[in-house]
């Protein structure tokens, strides 16, 4: 007998905590590449991947039948207790892809507040101090130090304080909320002289695009100037890559759109296809400064996940997924420009967004800057009942970010982009 939607959200009810926030009102029974459906048999097009979990698709088969070819081996061991070669193939993977001119080290986790605040821990350990400094709209986790960094209070941060100190905040640049990049330049300035001496900053953490935040890309200026200053200082810079790795952007790494080179990278998300594993890469000299026993975790590089993520690998490399996240991202940039020149549609702007990582906001006038999170909160409701999957996202709530796998057919991304121009129809 089919459990219906109604009866599942009750027992969710009175099963999970009203914390654990679900966006859409439907339970999903299977998928498929970009297509969902629920248990009681509609189909969905997916634009939010998992939210940017599935850049090769649901239930890749190569995913899948690594996976499955590793269970039949051993599902666990624990890495610290008797290592594999899967974790060890991964990590010489990841440290071949990372941006960074020098050999690099890689350390495997489970989820990407763990990668995280690993890595801040290393650059503790590697540099002796202990500030970090984040930036306003970024996203980095909700443990305690993760939480801590996130640029954003509600709903990451109200009622759980006091936070993890030593955390600090400057401006994103975004220039239509009147934020630009020499003021964020001259806000760390202020911050520098007022409130923590740079010599005791360990890290500067940051998002290439930010997430949460709005699918702001960091300006390639504001990257060179942060790299500088890290220079300077003696700061080790964490490119956040959570969201934005392996091929999103069009590049393996967003960071790699800047040609500046951080020192540790944060990575999670699409990096295990569906099955749960992060990682911090980073640079040798750096990653050998924690003493044995320092790093780790039980589940830290699971087996069937390292699997899964070798065959990730595998994937973007044979499909071309690099290529195919810029093709996307103009066949979605084209759709979107023609939308926001109708006035028959709800008003639209800020088209914005490397590769696929595309998003624009809902506005409360056409030709306007002024957000309109409410609209933005009705639009994914109509799109899930027209069967299209949406996230939103940004400071006010605004902006609608697309997510779909790369792997997604032009004809699945034309008819959800079509389900998309129904929905804002004014």
């Amino acid at each position: 007998m089919t459990v219906s939607n109604a009866v599942l959200r009750e027992r969710r009810a009175a099963a999970v905590p009203q914390g654990v926030a679900t966006s859409m009102p439907s339970f999903i029974d299977r998928a498929e590449n970009a297509e969902l459906w629920d248990v009681e048999g509609r189909r969905y097009i997916d634009f939010a991947g998992g939210i940017a979990v599935l850049n090769v698709g649901h239930r890749h088969p190569k995913v899948i039948a690594a996976a499955k070819a590793q269970l039949d081996r051993f599902t666990h061991s624990a890495f610290q207790v008797n290592a594999y070669e899967p974790y060890v193939a991964l990590a010489e993977r990841l440290g071949a892809l990372a941006p960074f001119s020098g050999p690099a080290r890689t350390l495997l986790l489970t989820t990407g507040a763990e990668a995280t605040e690993n890595a801040v821990k290393i650059a503790r350990a590697a540099t002796g101090r202990s500030a970090v400094i984040a930036f306003t709209g970024g996203f980095h986790g909700r443990t305690m130090l993760a939480m801590a960094m996130t640029g954003k209070v509600v709903p990451y941060k109200r009622n759980f304080g006091p936070m993890a100190g030593e955390v600090y905040h400057v401006p994103f640049p975004i220039a239509h909320y009147g934020v630009s990049v020499e003021d964020s330049l001259r806000a760390l300035a202020f911050l520098f002289a007022a409130d923590v001496d740079p010599e005791q900053v360990a890290a500067i953490i940051i998002e290439p695009v930010q997430g949460e935040g709005g699918f702001h890309q960091a300006p390639v200026e504001l990257l060179r100037a942060l790299r500088a200053l890290c220079d300077e200082h003696g700061i080790l810079l964490i490119a956040d890559e959570v969201q934005t790795g392996f091929a999103r952007t069009g590049r393996m790494f967003g960071i790699e759109h800047s040609g500046v080179e951080p020192d540790l990278l944060a990575v999670a998300k699409s990096l295990g296809g569906g099955f749960p594993i992060s990682g911090v890469i980073g640079r040798a000299d750096v990653m050998d400064t924690v003493m044995p026993g320092g790093l780790g975790g039980t589940y830290g590089g699971s087996p069937v996940a390292c699997a899964a993520a070798l065959a990730v690998l595998d994937v973007i490399a044979e499909e071309g997924l690099l290529d195919r996240a810029n093709e996307i991202g103009a066949r979605l940039t084209a759709r979107l420009a023609a939308m926001q020149d109708r006035n028959s549609l709800l008003p639209i702007g800020h088209l914005r967004g490397p590769g696929a990582m595309i998003a624009f906001d809902m506005l409360a006038a056409h030709g306007g800057d002024e957000p309109d999170g409410a609209a933005a909160k009705t639009l994914v409701q109509r799109a899930h009942q027209a069967g299209l999957i949406l996230l939103s996202c940004g400071t006010h709530g605004e902006t609608i970010r697309l997510l779909m796998p790369l792997t997604a057919s032009d004809a699945i991304i034309d008819e959800g982009m079509d389900i998309l121009e129904r929905v804002l129809q004014a």
